[in-house]
């Protein structure tokens, strides 16, 4: 009984891991269709989608903004966690509650709050547009803040005995001991920052400021490009999200193990 159980899970388990990949693989053999109705693989949808779609101008502001999100929430979110966590002033609970209560509100209610200030910014249609409002999120603040809570300080408070300042206090003793988190940190910054679609489509107009989303969306829409080239940047649009999650497996994993028997 306990192996039939067991034979149940496997084949369950590898029909839903089946039905995950199909769209993922179509997509591939997709991108891979001839215009001729022939059994070749042909690249001529990766040629077409680069040159004449003007991919690689998309694929740019992508990896600029992305690069450039990260970096940010990297920075800032590791500053504020180390502050909420380690010092104690008034208004600090009051701060982690407000950074925690932004959690709870859906990404779209703020859409047209945000439209609002960065037009009245004059930053609409910049890649301070798609950069600023991003720079730091309230998941990283958390995610530091509960993490830096669970590390010891003795070498903190030796450090700050030796006369070091708290910024080398923090960048040299607390940030290398916050690697997996931070890994973790970057990968979901990356990742939300190179999949948005809404945001980067309404405070942005100009085709050379698309990102890779927007762009591959106005491509079928006013291009007319065909379901196999489509098919093609896509396949390209995935390939970085892939070898950021494989690069970053294991320091993924350590993170995610340690947040769970620290908290």
């Amino acid at each position: 009984m306990r192996r039939f159980g067991k034979i149940t899970a496997c084949i369950l388990l590898t029909v839903i891991l089946i039905s995950m990949l199909f769209p993922f693989f179509y997509m591939i053999i997709a991108s891979f269709q001839s215009p001729t109705p022939t059994c070749s693989i042909s690249w001529e949808n990766y040629s077409a989608i680069l040159t004449r779609g003007g991919l690689a101008g998309f694929l740019f502001n992508s990896a600029l903004v992305a690069v450039i999100v990260t970096l940010g929430n990297l920075v800032f979110c590791l500053m504020a966690g180390y502050a909420l966590a380690r010092k104690r002033f008034s208004g600090n609970r009051l701060l982690y509650i407000s950074a925690m209560a932004v959690l709870m509100i859906p990404a779209h209610v703020v859409i047209i709050p945000v439209y609002i200030l960065i037009s009245k910014l004059g930053l609409y249609n910049t890649y301070w547009a798609l950069i600023l409002p991003f720079l730091v999120n309230p998941l990283g603040i958390f995610l530091m803040t509960q993490y830096i809570k669970n590390l010891p300080d003795d070498c903190e408070q030796a450090a700050r005995i030796d006369g070091a300042g708290e910024f080398t206090i923090l960048f040299k003793i607390v940030a290398p001991l916050c690697k997996p988190a931070l890994a973790v940190l970057a990968v979901q910054a990356f990742l939300s920052s190179w999949n948005s679609f809404v945001y980067p489509f309404i405070l942005v107009s100009s085709p050379k400021l698309y990102t890779l989303p927007v762009g591959l969306a106005m491509m079928q829409g006013l291009q007319g490009m065909s379901t196999p080239e489509i098919m093609a940047g896509s396949t390209i649009a995935t390939m970085p999200v892939i070898i950021v999650f494989l690069f970053f497996q294991r320091q993924i994993t350590e993170g995610i193990t340690a947040g769970a028997v620290k908290g």
